[in-house]
């Protein structure tokens, strides 16, 4: 065996079920465990208190103290988690150094600018003579594990998913051993100590109060509970206020939660038939799906996945993109999505498709602004599912459906809120309206609102658009591109 390794964890915060840990446990004989919170993304973050951040270094906390416990379960003196603040191509590049290992290891990332940086650390390393090398883990299938006939990308998700379901095997799903090799891991050197949230720049948040377990811990914790519920998933997952989803997202974000062991849990109970396992695998399925695209598609990111799109002609409307920001809009079931994503960084899964189909189809605003405020607000804001599900609902993207798939804000509340619950939650000015008028406070007449007590364009805000006309102003926009360019 090797003398010694660095594994460089990222968007993978934990010990278990972790590829490029146990390569490097089984390779060498001393191995390593860093994480950089790097300023290179910290500093471009719009403001020092952010539940990401937050929630990132409290799953480091408990990384370092289950590397610690790893290490003398096996009976080894190592173990344990070196944590550097600051550009991360600086920090491992000179961490490597100073460690003298001869490899660094590292799970893999499909994002551009994370590609670009993995590109420069090996350039840096192999100037040094230390090795790089890079892994599967976050996904199941990855770049050209799945591909058309033809040997090129799928570009629709359906016939990718029947592609995918059939390359799924018990291979794939396995997960590493990396208990088995743990009396290599490596203590820090003397005197590391884990920094504070303060001296990392940043502050406390909401993050405790909203109740959202952090860590591998509470990782399982939320699959725990959510196992038992998955056989009710297909049905469930579309109301808001109901409990009807996992809610691991933030944790498959940054790797606190294996995705191998979570598409083992939902295709063991596929197997037997159950619906909503099947449909739980798919949105694994889609998750997998939008990280291909991104991978061989990186201009998605500012450009339409379709490249005819890119000529729509998006309106500027800053009091409508204002209004929809501030939840303002008047539709109660988006103002109330929005509210939630505001209040909590998270944001249910329906209303995700809602908001943008509402932000792009009703108030006619390009697709790129709600991607981006998006990802400044969500707790488990990933580039590629945030991308896709944009342009899916902007109809930009890779998608079957044509551009007149138009989501009507007020039939989406009534069919999935029926009783205003989740309404009510997040727009407690509006609880006093019946249910048969809290999808549309806007239709009341003058003496039900009284009843209510509820003054609209006061309490509560009138509608910014009628739906009607926005779709047919959408149609307009884009029928208004050559038609083979709209089929």
């Amino acid at each position: 065996m090797a003398p010694s390794a660095l594994v460089w964890l990222r968007r993978d915060l934990r010990c278990d079920d972790h590829a490029a840990l146990y390569h490097a446990l089984r390779r060498f004989e001393r191995v390593y465990c860093a994480f950089v919170f790097d300023t290179d993304i910290l500093d471009a973050l719009p403001t020092r208190s952010d539940r990401r951040v937050e929630f990132i270094h409290a799953s480091v906390l408990e990384l370092h103290a289950h590397l610690q416990q790893l290490a003398a379960l096996s009976g080894a003196s190592g173990g344990g988690l070196i944590v550097r603040h600051g550009p991360a191509l600086q920090c491992i590049a000179q961490l490597a150094q100073e460690l003298g290992v001869q490899e660094v290891l590292a799970n893999r990332d499909y994002e551009p600018e994370a590609i670009a940086r993995d590109q420069r650390v090996a350039d840096a390393l192999r100037t040094l003579g230390i090795a790089f090398s890079d892994y599967k883990d976050q996904v199941l299938l990855e770049r050209d594990e799945v591909l058309t006939q033809q040997g090129r990308p799928y570009s629709v998700f359906t016939p990718y998913k029947r592609a995918w379901l059939q390359r799924l095997d018990a291979f794939q799903l396995k997960p590493y051993p990396v208990d088995r090799y743990a009396q290599h891991l490596a203590p820090p050197p003397a005197n590391e100590r884990l920094p504070t949230l303060a001296e990392l720049g940043f502050a406390p948040t909401n993050l405790h109060d909203l109740a959202l377990p952090t860590g591998m811990r509470g990782a399982q914790q939320l699959l725990q509970d959510f196992a038992p519920r998955m056989a009710a998933y297909k049905e469930a997952r579309d109301y808001p206020g109901r409990k009807g989803v996992s809610y691991l997202s933030v944790h498959l974000r940054f790797g606190t939660v294996s995705i191998r062991q979570l598409a083992a849990l939902a295709a063991k109970q596929a197997e037997q038939g159950c619906a909503g396992a099947q449909t739980w695998l798919s949105e694994l399925a889609w998750r997998d799906f939008y990280f291909m695209i991104l991978w061989h598609h990186p201009q998605v990111v500012t450009q339409c996945f379709k490249p005819e799109y890119d000529r729509v002609q998006w309106d500027e409307a800053p009091a409508l993109w204002q209004a929809w920001c501030q939840a303002r809009t008047g539709y109660p079931l988006v103002d109330a999505a929005l509210r939630q994503l505001l209040q909590t960084g998270y944001m249910h899964n329906r209303l995700r498709m809602v908001v943008a189909s509402f932000l792009t189809k009703d108030l006619g605003v390009d697709w790129r602004r709600g991607e981006r405020f998006f990802a400044q607000n969500l707790n488990d804001y990933d580039l590629s599912a945030n991308n896709g599900g944009w342009q899916w609902a902007a109809s930009t993207g890779c998608d079957a459906q044509p551009y007149f798939r138009i989501f009507n804000p007020i039939t989406q509340s009534q069919r999935f809120d029926p009783e205003g619950t989740f309404i009510r939650r997040y727009l407690p000015e509006l609880a006093r309206v019946p249910d048969a008028h809290i999808h549309f406070p806007a239709a009341m007449k003058p003496a039900a609102l009284a009843v209510c007590g509820l003054r609209l364009g006061v309490d509560y805000p009138l509608p910014v658009v009628d739906h009607a006309r926005a779709r047919e102003r959408t149609l307009m926009r884009f029928s208004l591109l050559p038609e083979s360019d709209t089929s």
